[in-house]
């Protein structure tokens, strides 16, 4: 096992991205939010070092409405594998408000997505609120049933990689 992974965010898996596409736009005209989730990409099959966001976390007693969504804080998952965060805009804009900067700090990477929900109305940030890009990766994700079959030996693993 190598001594430093690299952390580097490679992309978001298709499949992803299209489950906070869809999101969004079922909670319109109210904000839609959920937090980032990644996997090493080696475990995704690809040949090169790095993270690939796979999942969207969906925090139960997220409220929301037209311009904000909140979500309490004592709720969310205290996840290694988290990496940032997803919201909508139904407004259209694809740039961080104030509001939206405040909650940066966590995570490498923040995504809005505006209205309409089509697969070019969305845009990720740093955690400064500058764009970066964020590529579109077609990998094959694990089965999610798969999440909930594992062994001590896993676990044992697991923690050995941390």
């Amino acid at each position: 096992m190598p001594l430093f992974r690299s952390n580097e965010i490679l992309g978001i898996a298709e499949e992803a991205l299209v489950f906070a596409l869809e999101s969004s736009r079922d909670s319109h005209p109210n904000e839609y939010m959920g937090f980032l989730r990644g996997e090493p990409a080696g475990k995704l099959g690809l040949d090169r070092d790095g993270i690939v966001i796979t999942d969207i976390l969906v925090i139960p007693g997220t409220e929301s409405n037209s311009v904000s969504a909140t979500v309490k804080t004592s709720t969310v998952p205290n996840d290694r594998n988290a990496v940032g965060s997803v919201h909508s805009h139904p407004n259209g804009v694809l740039r961080p408000s104030d509001a939206d900067l405040a909650t940066f700090g966590q995570g490498d990477v923040h995504i809005i997505i505006g209205a309409p929900y089509e697969r070019d109305s969305w845009k990720a940030f740093d955690r400064d609120g500058k764009p970066r890009p964020l590529d579109v990766l077609d990998v094959e994700l694990p089965d999610a049933e798969s999440f909930f079959d594992f062994t001590q030996a896993d676990i044992d693993e697991e923690l050995r990689e941390q």
